[in-house]
């Protein structure tokens, strides 16, 4: 749901499918018709040109936006991401996830979310430098520390952020304001934790859902889809808390052994030869194959739209745990709930991202900083918390996790719309 359907994807419009998703958590609460149209909206959004240099001394105008969605619980917050393909509705749709997200994981920010239509592989760590630092001035007065807090995205990180908060700080006093953005390199105020934070979180969804299920984890397989950051680390802790890795895949294939793999010798083959391909013991297996495999535990961390109505029928697993952003259809996630297959939505799955970042915005407005096993038992608290209050939201409506984890976070946003009015 967050972040999904890279607007490169076919011609599925995000904000159609956002607006989809509000209007069916909206029936479900008998929400006021008024209220529905005020969260359907974003409350603005910012297009931006941006003329840059280029290495070659020709001048290219680039296009950037800046959605911010709803800041009835507290300042937007939301990543910035580069891509070819990026468009204002996808931008839009975004914001409208993370307002969802945040009050998911019961943090005091709102949805708000920037693009920069660009192919990053194709410039210079120069161009792109004087780019970013062009789109911080372009969009200086809408964001700060108060109103909305950037981050991160597809095609962006820790170098980016460190040129934003610079830029920003330059221009708003001369002094410097880490707490503008988050994702920074820990040099400059970034926060310990959070680069296993996503992996993390996930991994703590699972132990509580696997309470619910009565899932004894010393006993439980797991296949990975996307054996990236996140599905390292998620399959890594999963590990830890007594599982058994059985498959893992990447763009170049898969592999599997019913006997397990370790994740850790899994880790050095990929950084070895650049893939889990090829893996010693293990036999070759397709990305549609690995949703498939009986197992007890199946984390997507992949792309998009991989458990289809096609497939939905065949998943064996009795856990789906999205690392991944919107890798189920709401066709398939129908399929699941019929067949008792619990999944646990990206909103809520992923949600340790957003909350370590929150973690660090804290830590920089107050100046000081935490261990990383503060951070992590913070965040154990906050991602545990979400899980049950999601859980109790679908026993309650008698839904799946993901439309629970939508009603739960537009309750939340409409409880704190009203109790502040609508003025002037």
């Amino acid at each position: 749901m967050l972040d999904t359907a890279k607007s490169s994807a076919g011609s599925i419009n995000p904000f159609e499918v956002a607006l989809k998703q509000l209007d069916e958590a909206a029936k479900l609460i008998k929400l006021d018709k008024g209220l529905h149209q005020v969260l359907a909206n974003p409350k603005r959004v910012l297009t931006v040109s941006l003329p840059v240099k280029m290495d070659n001394g020709e001048i290219r105008v680039f296009t950037g936006f800046r959605s911010q969605h709803n800041d009835a619980r507290g300042p937007y917050k939301g990543g910035i991401r580069y891509h070819p393909q990026v468009t204002v509705d996808e931008v839009k749709a975004l914001s409208m996830w993370m307002t969802w997200k945040c009050a998911v994981a019961d943090i005091p920010y709102g949805g708000g979310k920037g693009g920069i239509i660009c192919n990053p592989k194709e410039m210079s760590t120069s161009e792109l430098e004087r780019l970013t630092r062009r789109y911080a001035y372009a969009i200086a007065d809408i964001i700060g520390p108060h109103t909305d807090i950037p981050a991160p995205d597809v095609y962006t990180g820790g170098k980016e952020m460190a040129w934003i908060m610079d830029t920003y700080s330059a221009l708003k006093g001369n002094y410097v304001q880490p707490e503008v953005i988050t994702g920074k390199p820990i040099a400059i105020g970034g926060s310990l934790g959070r680069n296993e934070a996503t992996g993390r979180g996930l991994a703590f969804t699972v132990r509580e859902a696997a309470k619910k299920l009565k899932i004894n984890m010393k006993s439980a397989t797991v296949a990975v889809q996307g054996f990236g950051n996140a599905g390292q680390f998620a399959s890594q802790l999963v590990e830890e808390q007594g599982a058994t890795v059985i498959a893992a895949s990447d763009s170049k294939g898969g592999v599997y052994n019913k006997a397990g793999m370790k994740v850790e010798a899994l880790r050095k083959h990929k950084e070895k030869t650049g893939s889990v391909v090829g893996f010693p013991g293990a036999k070759s297996i397709s990305n549609e194959e690995l949703l498939e495999t009986d197992c007890t535990i199946l984390i997507p961390a992949a792309l998009e739209n991989q458990i289809t109505a096609k497939n939905a029928g065949k998943i064996k697993a009795k856990l789906v745990a999205e690392a991944a952003n919107g890798p189920t259809t709401p066709e398939a996630d129908d399929i699941l709930y019929k067949n008792k297959v619990l999944t646990i939505p990206d909103i809520l799955a992923n949600g340790g991202g957003v909350t370590v970042s929150y973690f660090e915005w804290l830590q920089n407005l107050r100046r000081e900083y935490w261990s990383e096993a503060e951070v992590n038992e913070r965040l154990d608290r906050n991602i545990t918390k979400s899980f049950l209050d999601t859980y109790t939201t679908s026993e309650k409506y008698g839904v799946n996790m993901r439309k629970a984890s939508t009603v739960l976070a537009v309750n939340r946003v409409v409880e704190a719309i009203q109790l502040r009015g609508l003025w002037p």
